[in-house]
């Protein structure tokens, strides 16, 4: 098991101003996963893959759903959901759990947001 645990107060990397994200969802995306307990252990060619996955996301909330597919096996890779994380044998210990959803967006919205984009 790889037990992980986000740095308290770490505001994560930068959105790099060169990749012109536009949309407030892909700008959301990076701040999610550049703060991810995962990115404590990532090397540049993984902060690389995360740029890049962004350009897909930036690309999929202006209406390109065709990039779900690709997103989604991107974001499993480095432990997106409960599942993939037992699949990859990642643990967080509770209380970093617990911190994180505290921080995290409200789903509700982010459900909402992808639900109006779907629906267009």
């Amino acid at each position: 098991m790889h037990e992980l645990s986000p740095a308290l107060g770490d505001g994560g990397r930068a959105l790099p101003k060169a990749l012109g994200i536009q949309t407030s969802g892909a700008k959301r995306f990076w701040k999610s996963w550049s703060r991810a307990p995962q990115t404590q252990h990532w090397l540049e060619t993984d902060w690389t893959e995360l740029e890049i996955t962004t350009v897909l996301v930036d690309s999929f909330y202006q209406g390109n759903t065709r990039l779900a597919g690709e997103i989604r096996q991107r974001v499993g890779r480095w432990g997106a959901t409960t599942e993939d994380r037992a699949r990859l044998r990642m643990n967080f210990n509770e209380q970093a759990e617990h911190e994180a959803a505290a921080a995290a967006p409200c789903a509700a919205d982010l459900d909402e947001e992808l639900f109006n984009l779907l629906s267009e």
